[in-house]
Parts: C-alpha cells; structure tokens; sequence
C-alpha cells in the first residue's frame, strides 16, 4: 500500500500515514470551502496528524494592534470558530516569509535568537508554543492566508517529514480557501440582490420541477400568507380557483420544458391569477432557472416566480427619501402616504394634520420635486430609488426558507469583524 511518511509521536519512529487517512484529511479541507465546520475539523485533524498543541489559520489582520481573525484547532476558549485571538503581528519573526513555501523556526532563526525574542518572550511562551511550523498561502482575490501548526516546549521539533507532508497540503488549503471565497462573494451578491428585489416588494419563488416551492422571499411569504389568490398547500403553490390554477401550472410545466428545450418554444411567460377578496388581480410571471445538464430531478431549482401586487403599499425608506429630495420628516411622510395611493385629505387623516397643514406640505413637496401634480409626484417617488435604501422599512415578516436549504458563508463576508 501506497503510503506517505509521518511522525506518530515526538518520541516514535516515523510511521506511515495510509492514503485513507491522507484522503480524510484532504476531503475534510476541502469540504472546509462550504461550511466553517468542516474546515475546523481539518484543523482538528491537522492538529492530531502532527501531535500539536495548536493549528491555526490566521484569516486576517484587521489594522488594530495585537489580534487578527483566526480559526484555531487547540485547547483554548474560542476553538473551532472564527474569531479574535491576540497576535503581535508587528513583533513576529514570522512575517513576509515567501509565499506558499513550509518553515520552521530554524529555517529563520537559531533557537537560541528565537528564545531571546520578545514575539517569543511575550506571546509564544505565555501560549506553551515553542515549535512552530508553517506556510503563508497566497490566494488568488483574499491576499494571504497564515498557517502555523505548533508544539510546546517538551515535544520535539518539527521534521524535513513533516515539512513534506505539509507541503503536500498547502496546495489544498489554498484551492479550499479560493472557493470558499468565491462562493462567500457569489452568496452575498445573491443576498443584496434578493434584498433589493424584497424591497421593491416583488414576491419571488423558487420551484423545482413539480412545482413545490423551494425558496421564497418575504413579501411572497406575506402575499401567500393571505391565501388570497395564491397560497401554499404543503410544499406546492396552488391558486385559488380551479381554472386558475391549470394555467398556473401550465405555466410553470412551460417553463420547464422550454428549459430543455434546444430551442426557443415561446410560451406563455406570464398570467393574472383573480383574488377571491375581489382586489385587482395578481399579476405572476415566471422564467426557467439556468442550471447544469446534469443536475435534475425534484429538488433542484427549476423555475422562478416574480409576483407582484398591484394594490399592495410601496416599501419605502423614509431616510432615504429625506435625503434624496430634501425633505422635512413631516413633508417625507405625507409624501410616502400619497405614494402609497391616499388622497390628500385620506393622508391629512392618518397624519393626524390639517388639510391646510398637508396642502401646505405638498405645496413645498411639489416645489422640491419639480412637479405640478399629485399623480406625478407619485409616478416620481414609486421609480426613484426611495424604495431601495436600508432604512426605516417596514418589517415583512420573520425569514425562513419552506423547505430549509444550506446556505454558504465566507470566511470574509459571513464572519466581518
């Protein structure tokens, strides 16, 4: 059998190290690019592989003295989950050493200089750190990634095997990280993106082939909520009515088969679903969710489903309409309550002002905003960006997927200091 050389213990001859422990190892650090858990037994088992007391993968180095964001494998408070740990990064003897190459202590220094340091001195021997082996991985978008695998005082000192064999795992560090980071930017991206479509108060759905619905936003949970036109019956978006509901799922089969479709077919895209409470008619359009040959079967994202109600309030952010057309917090909510399809006298009502009051308002509204009547003024506030900001949204509900779906976080975006 294939083997590959390691030390079972500091007092042990070198030992073989089987291929299956080298591929638990290598599929733990790669299994690390989607979930922080799974890179933190790696370096649990880094740690075991070595018989050190700790290995760290120091993740960044915010600019603030002594602690950087760290995932570290060892006996301390805070194991096993990114956090801050202290570092004297601007007293280590361990910084700017080449990219990607495995060091020990005596690659830099005699032990003799590295006893005498104050890195040593201060942090190393408070922490029972004497041995220290290492590698400063470059990745493509993130910079430099710090690798350090430790022992104390009483062991000994790390091996050319041992070099080797962390050579050897450099590259998958590497590889690992770069994922994790790409699906890290890809996820957060998605999640501005569905926020922004959120606020707009666009219900969106996702669904698999069959039509069950695999993810939705909050406003099409609210919407669904109502059962007024559209509901959920388990997992499966059903309408109303009965005639309704065939070309509803006549429109989703569509979708899907014009998603394998090696042409264009033209179908139907979108379809007015009556509401039983008499309001004007949802409006749902649907399009195929792009996606792998070979990925399919129920479970996978097929189709995609925007609905939109036409009588439904604007979500609006107060802050932002303030700021972006200089208004007065009185003028910024009467002109959210016009927005929102109130006559004036309606949003004097709610206000609880003056009809004189709100005319007075909307005098100096329409003079801020360069227009001379009211249905402008709302055609101008519904298509400026007032519904995009971040501020003082109405909440739409607590967030949770339909049917719970693992989500990816980056080391960098999901865990910002």
């Amino acid at each position: 059998m294939t083997t590959i050389s390691k030390k079972a213990h500091p007092e042990s001859s070198e030992t073989p190290l089987s291929l299956d422990d080298y591929d638990r190892v290598i599929g733990l650090i790669h299994d690390g690019a989607l979930e922080n858990e799974r890179l933190s037994e790696a370096l649990y088992e880094l740690r075991n592989l070595f018989q050190a007391n700790y290995v760290t993968l120091i993740l960044r180095i915010p600019g603030v003295e002594d602690v950087g964001l760290m995932l570290v494998a060892g006996n301390l408070e805070g194991s096993g989950k990114v956090t801050y740990f202290p570092y004297l990064h601007g007293d280590t003897p361990f910084s700017n050493m080449p990219a990607d190459r495995v060091f020990t202590v005596d690659d830099v220094m005699t032990f003799q200089e590295w006893e005498s340091s104050s890195y040593y001195r201060d942090y190393s021997k408070l922490n029972d750190i004497y041995h220290v082996m290492g590698a400063d991985i470059s990745t493509i978008d993130s910079g430099v990634l710090r690798f350090r695998i430790t022992r104390n005082h009483s062991q000994q000192a790390f091996t050319e095997a041992d070099k080797a064999l962390c050579s050897r795992l450099v590259p998958h560090l590497r590889r690992s990280m770069h994922v994790h980071n790409l699906l890290g930017r890809s996820a957060s991206l998605g999640n501005l993106y569905a926020e922004a479509v959120n606020r707009l108060s666009v219900a969106t759905l996702v669904l698999d082939e069959a039509g069950g619905v695999l993810q939705l936003n909050d406003v099409a949970r609210e919407l669904l909520g109502q059962a007024d036109g559209l509901k959920l019956v388990g997992s499966r978006l059903e309408a109303s009515y009965p005639s309704d509901n065939r070309e509803l799922h006549k429109l989703i089969r569509d979708a899907v088969d014009s998603k394998h479709a090696p042409q264009p077919l033209g179908a139907r895209e979108a379809l007015s679903v009556a509401r039983p409470s008499g309001q004007v008619s949802l409006g749902v359009v649907v399009e195929p969710v792009p996606g792998t040959e070979w990925a399919e079967g129920r479970g996978q994202p097929a189709v995609m489903m925007y609905i939109r109600d036409a009588v439904g309030k604007s979500q609006v952010d107060n802050r932002v309409a303030k700021e972006l057309f200089n208004f007065t917090p009185a003028e910024t909510v009467l002109a959210l309550q016009l927005a929102n399809g109130l006559s004036l006298e309606e949003a004097a009502e709610n206000l609880g002002i003056m009809r004189n009051t709100a005319r007075a308002h909307l005098r100096a509204i329409f003079s801020k905003t360069g227009v001379r009547r009211q249905a402008e003024l709302v055609r101008v506030m519904l298509n400026s960006v007032v519904s995009l900001g971040r501020g003082n949204v109405s909440p739409l509900g607590a967030r949770a997927a339909v049917i719970p779906h693992p989500q990816l976080r980056s080391l960098q975006s999901g865990l910002r200091p």
